[in-house]
């Protein structure tokens, strides 16, 4: 543990940050799993679940979690599963 104030607080707010930042992460990577589970199975809403997956990837992207190029690959290739399979 540091013994500077400022080095403190630090490893206090990077420790929230982490538990923010993993909690959204975790949250998009299950959006991203249930559409390409929605689209494998041919469910009625892969749409909706693919639109969804697309917001929680663009809100990865504005809180700094993921990066613009790996959200919009990710992205690309959802729509492409979903093409395929209709």
């Amino acid at each position: 543990m540091p013994n500077i104030k400022s080095a403190i607080k630090r490893v206090k707010t990077n420790k929230k940050a982490n538990v923010a930042n993993s909690s959204a992460k975790s949250a998009m990577r299950t959006a991203v799993k249930k559409a390409e589970q929605a689209i494998a199975s041919g469910a009625d809403n892969a749409q909706e679940l693919v639109i969804q997956a697309t917001k929680a990837l663009d809100k990865a992207v504005s809180k700094g979690i993921i990066h613009k190029n790996a959200a919009s690959r990710k992205k690309s290739r959802l729509a492409k599963k979903l093409a395929q399979a209709n």
